[in-house]
């Protein structure tokens, strides 16, 4: 377990910052970015969980939250560190994708593209699979220098695509969906 004696290090102070094995980095290095945007998108996936209660739902948000700081404790420390570290598993990815797939079957037909609204929830839901595609963008292009877990993008995917289809189930699955009418404002 992680053990914090003090919030502030005063190491980051010129704009640095440290990596899982002790490497520093400038804060503006893709790795950080990425680091952030997951952290930004673990954020948002809790204000969304804030309206969840104890169902369901609820619970998978709690799970996935702590999967993304799995994430992150994976992209902290670049792959070439020798020592076993905790990393992204294909399994976490095919766990969002049985959900997704579970939660499409109770979900009306998708008939035009889909507008972030409808409930509290639904929107805030959207939000989050926003921001995760964000820090999905940082990932791809943090892998586009270095290499990263595979499992890492492909788990950054599923999740954005797993915030939609809550969504449209926070949305009396898809019932209550804000569909795009394309022209409707000309």
């Amino acid at each position: 377990m992680v053990k914090l004696d003090k919030i502030y290090t005063r190491g980051g102070d010129t704009g640095m910052t440290s990596l899982g094995e002790g490497s520093r980095l400038p804060k503006h290095a893709p790795r950080i970015v990425a680091l952030g945007e997951v952290d930004e998108a673990n954020a948002a996936i809790g204000v969304a969980r804030t309206l969840c209660g104890d169902s369901a739902l609820g619970a998978n948000l709690a799970r996935i939250q702590n999967e993304l700081f799995d994430l992150g404790a994976d992209l902290c420390v670049p792959l070439d560190d020798p020592r076993p570290r905790l990393r992204v598993t294909d399994a976490q990815v095919a766990r969002l994708e049985s959900e997704i797939d579970a939660a499409g079957e109770s979900l009306a037909p998708l008939d035009s593209f889909v507008l972030p609204g409808g409930s509290e929830l639904a929107a805030r839901l959207h939000l989050a699979r926003c921001v995760v595609r964000r820090a999905e963008r940082a990932l791809a292009a943090l892998a586009a220098r270095e290499k990263v877990t595979p499992a890492s993008l492909a788990f950054l995917n599923r999740l954005s695509d797993y915030l939609f289809v809550a969504a449209r189930q926070a949305n009396d699955n898809g019932n209550r969906d804000v569909k795009w009418r394309p022209g409707a404002t000309s």
